[in-house]
């Protein structure tokens, strides 16, 4: 069997890395030969976190790239797509080139179909606003995060749904351990365009340093301290530091504003703290609310005194941070590990390969 791999983004990218990446050495190990092809280098991921618009000459580059893929993709078996084939273009045109009629899989970890159907501009909701659903519709599988993706696969017409969460290795994360220091450490992981969440829980933090000692440790939210009032660390993301960071938090924090594209979102900030064994609290916002068990593995908090009473039981009480902690950790080990889903993914591509598509 051979798979094209067309995802959105190089390694950089979190929902590439996540959804596409880290299976590849499992795919290879099985006898699958697998290409993958990025849309966007990562060299588009820097300028975005650093504030500078990418070139028309690159963006150019990058549509050329990917429409030659896809006029020579009848050597393969399988197409295997992040999201979409040619982001802001109508599915009519990949409909034109795929005159082999290679079946593909769908995969989604956000909602990427409000870009379009919640678009400012009339004229983008009008003439792309129905385009994912085209792309599920037209799908011989759609792999969809959580279940708010897979019902509008649903609702797009879409015959084969599969819901498959972002995961982490596991066997790659220590298991925190509570240590004695007196410092309450709230810590955090993501990008520089994510980073604006965290005003959500600003004033319960500020309230909190006010009763004990607190450090804010944020990965990856870039170079500008973004509360001077908060004691807070800043650590530079790379792949070999998400595993580990965990050791620097007593807690992991995932806030989020009830929107529909939040709602689409995966917890994969929520998983990787589980995966370290460290307690969790996070807006009640989608599958957030079946990540977490409250009182379990950690706290949701929809206001600045609900972060407040779950950021305090747990600085008091070390004994529950550890419990909570390994509670997640089990849980993780079950239902977001890549080694329970990489078998049942390749399981899922293997079954649509050969297939015939209408797209």
């Amino acid at each position: 069997m051979r798979i094209l791999a067309l995802t959105r983004y190089e390694r950089l990218g979190s929902s590439s890395r996540v959804r596409f990446y880290q299976y590849l050495p499992y795919i290879k190990s099985h006898g699958i030969e697998i290409v993958n092809a990025s849309f966007f280098t990562d060299k588009y991921i820097h300028d975005l976190y650093n504030g500078r618009r990418t070139s028309v000459r690159e963006i150019l580059y990058a549509y050329l790239k990917r429409l030659h893929l896809l006029t020579g993709r009848k050597s393969f078996d399988l197409l295997w797509v992040e999201k979409e084939f040619l982001p802001w273009f109508p599915f009519s045109i990949v409909s034109i080139l795929n005159s082999a009629r290679v079946p593909y899989v769908v995969d989604y970890d956000d909602a990427v179909f409000h870009r379009y159907d919640m678009h400012p501009n009339p004229l983008i909701r009008t003439f792309l606003g129905h385009k994912i659903d085209q792309v599920m519709r037209n799908a011989s599988m759609v792999i969809a995060g959580n279940d708010y993706l897979a019902e509008r696969a649903r609702k797009s017409g879409a015959l084969h749904i599969e819901i498959l969460p972002s995961v982490v290795d596991v066997s790659k994360y220590a298991v925190k351990r509570p240590e004695a220091d007196q410092v309450f450490k709230i810590g955090w992981i993501g990008s520089p365009v994510t980073a604006n969440y965290l005003n959500i829980v600003r004033n319960a933090i500020v309230k909190l340093q006010q009763e004990f000692a607190v450090q804010l440790i944020l990965v990856g939210a870039g170079n500008t301290l973004p509360f001077p009032e908060i004691p807070t660390k800043l650590l530079q993301w790379s792949e070999e530091i998400e595993p580990t960071v965990n050791q620097y938090f007593d807690v992991g924090i995932m806030p989020l504003v009830d929107g529909p594209f939040e709602r689409g979102k995966c917890g994969y900030k929520l998983i990787q703290y589980m995966a370290g064994g460290i307690p969790v609290v996070a807006s009640p916002v989608g599958v957030n609310q079946e990540i977490v068990e409250i009182n379990i593995n950690g706290y949701l908090a929809n206001s600045t005194e609900e972060w407040l009473t779950a950021l305090r039981t747990l600085r008091d009480d070390p004994q529950k941070r550890e419990t909570m902690g390994m509670a997640g950790r089990q849980k993780a080990e079950r239902l977001y590990n890549l080694q329970v889903t990489a078998p049942r993914l390749i399981d899922l591509l293997s079954s649509v390969a050969g297939q015939k598509t209408n797209a």
